[in-house]
C-alpha cells in the first residue's frame, strides 16, 4: 500500500521538478542506487519495470527506503497494463508511471488515489489522460517532441502539465530549454544513472549529479 498520499507526492514532485528513473535487477545495488539518489536529494524516484522479477526487487526497496529515507517516495515505471500496476501498488508503489496512456490504470489508480502519469505523444492522447483524472503527464520519448513541443500544446493549453523523459540530461542549457518552454518537471534516466558509474561502484558521482540537477533546476526556475 502506498506510504502517501497523491497529493503530497504530485506536490513532492512539483516541487522538486525531477523525477530520476532507473533500474538494477540486483536488489543490493538497486537499494545503492536510491539511496545515492536520495542522498543526493531526491524525493520522487521511479523504478522502471525493465527485467524479471522487478516487482520483487522493487518491493525490497520499498522496505529499505522506509527505514533509511522515510521522505522518500518511490513510484513504478514502465507499466502498460493494470494487472502489473496492481502488483506494484501491493508492493507499496506511491506513483505509477507508463510509456503509454491506459484507461485501465487510470481507473485503477483513481480508486486507490495513486497518481498515474502516462506516456503521451499527440494532443489527443493528453486530452483523453487529463479527462480520466491525470494530472501531470509524461511526454514520451521526450527527445521526439523536444520543449517546441511542449510550447507549442501548452499556448492553448496553460494548464496540461507535462514532463518530458527522453532527451533529458542534467547539462544547464537542457534543462533551461524544458523550463524555458514550460515543463512542470523532468524525468531523468541514463543520464543521471550512468551505467559506467554503477558498474564502478562509483555512487557518489550519482549522489553529486543529482545534487548538482537539483540546484540547476531551482535556479533556473527562480530566474
Amino acid at each position: 500500500m502506498a506510504q502517501f498520499d497523491r497529493m503530497t507526492v504530485l506536490q513532492t514532485l512539483l516541487e522538486d521538478a525531477l523525477v530520476p528513473l532507473y533500474f538494477h535487477d540486483e536488489v543490493s545495488i538497486a537499494t545503492r542506487i536510491t539511496q545515492a539518489l536520495a542522498a543526493g536529494g531526491a524525493h520522487v524516484i521511479e523504478f522502471t519495470n525493465r527485467g524479471d522479477f522487478a516487482a520483487d526487487v522493487f518491493g525490497e526497496l520499498v522496505r529499505d527506503v522506509s527505514r533509511t529515507h522515510p521522505d522518500v517516495m518511490l513510484g513504478a515505471g514502465t507499466v502498460d497494463d493494470a494487472a502489473t500496476a496492481a502488483l506494484f501498488i501491493a508492493r507499496g508503489a506511491n506513483f505509477i508511471v507508463g510509456p503509454t496512456f491506459r484507461d485501465d490504470i487510470a481507473r485503477l489508480c483513481n480508486r486507490r488515489k495513486i497518481p498515474y502519469l502516462p506516456g503521451c505523444m499527440t494532443l489527443n492522447e493528453i486530452a483523453l489522460a487529463e479527462e480520466s483524472g491525470v494530472e501531470i503527464v509524461k511526454l514520451f520519448p521526450g527527445s521526439v517532441g523536444g520543449p517546441d513541443f511542449v510550447k507549442a500544446v501548452r499556448g492553448p493549453r496553460p494548464w496540461t502539465r507535462i514532463m518530458p523523459t527522453g532527451g533529458v540530461s542534467s547539462d544547464e542549457a537542457n534543462l533551461k530549454a524544458w523550463f524555458g518552454a514550460g515543463v512542470a518537471a523532468v524525468g531523468m534516466g541514463s543520464n543521471l544513472v550512468k551505467d559506467d558509474w554503477v558498474k564502478a561502484g562509483d555512487f557518489s558521482r550519482i549522489t553529486d549529479e543529482t545534487r548538482r540537477a537539483l540546484e540547476t533546476i531551482r535556479a533556473i526556475r527562480v530566474r
